[in-house]
């Protein structure tokens, strides 16, 4: 097995939403915002190469919307999808597979385009099938007011439609082990309903996608919780769960949202658990 980092392009958030009800004088600590109080966002992707598959994990924003839309997120930087799969020698046919942790825009626009005369939408990746899973497929598909702006039906719907979608089946309890694609899977529903954080057994390593569970390094205290997720008291229960987890076995998370640390390690400490070591892929890789 490899693993391989995929930058699909970077972008900036309110920081006041990305932390909640945190003062901005805790939070800037860790994620210094600028004159316009938004912060540095990344859309980190991982490919698995697991023998004859290619997993790809999450696919970013994509770039099918508007320059409207896109005004509202202050692109910044030259990364893409295809510029990350060509560093190592792929393209974006040769993916078997599009694992998706959940369906908001930042996490799956990326697997939908425009075919060449912008009349149809079309799947980015057309050899791969598409995974979520039924509940929250069902969550995204017929969404709350809260989520809607955030479940596109352009990003959502054709993958349906295409026949190339399929469901990872769902556990009794939060823990999946050794799911359709290999690896071991924890559900989280604070942020979202049945969101997928995916736990890859690499060289007697487990790296943790980490997702919207943990969006940055500055989000590793408990109460450290996004205005964007739906239910923050649930929220606190599985960041605690799951940060108790990485610390006591030493996982490596991966965070897909963190612009200046890519993967972490944890430790315990008289405030609970907090950074250990701040890692590059490269180093774990």
């Amino acid at each position: 097995m490899n693993l391989y980092p995929i930058e699909s392009g970077n972008f900036k958030l309110d920081g006041g939403a990305m932390f909640g009800v945190v003062p901005k004088s805790l939070w800037q600590r860790t994620n210094p915002a600028d004159s316009n109080n938004m912060i540095d966002i990344a859309a980190r992707c991982l490919l698995i190469e697991d023998g004859n598959r290619l997993i790809l994990i999450d696919t970013g924003m994509g770039n099918k919307q508007s320059d409207k839309f896109f005004g509202y997120y202050y692109l910044w930087g030259d990364d893409s999808i295809d510029k990350s799969l060509a560093k190592y020698g792929f393209h974006r046919d040769d993916i078997t597979d599009v694992f998706m942790t959940h369906l908001h825009f930042d996490h799956c626009g990326g697997s939908i385009q425009w075919n060449k005369d912008r009349t149809i939408l079309e799947p980015a990746f057309k050899n791969a099938h598409f995974w979520s899973n039924a509940d929250h497929w069902k969550w995204a598909t017929e969404p709350n007011r809260r989520e809607k702006a955030s479940f596109l039906k352009e990003n959502i719907l054709p993958m349906e439609e295409s026949g190339q979608l399929k469901f990872i089946g769902l556990p009794e309890t939060d823990m999946l082990k050794d799911s359709a694609l290999g690896f071991d899977i924890f559900f989280a529903n604070g942020h979202t309903d049945k969101q997928m954080i995916p736990m890859i057994k690499y060289k007697g390593k487990t790296i943790c996608f980490m997702a919207d569970l943990l969006p940055t390094a500055g989000h590793l205290p408990i109460p450290f919780v996004m205005g964007y997720d739906t239910r923050p008291l649930l929220t606190l229960d599985e960041k605690e769960k799951f940060l108790n987890l990485a610390a006591d076995n030493n996982y490596y998370l991966f965070l897909e949202h963190d612009a200046h640390n890519q993967i972490i390690t944890l430790k315990h400490t008289e405030k609970g658990v907090r950074l250990n070591e701040s890692l590059t892929c490269g180093d774990v890789f």
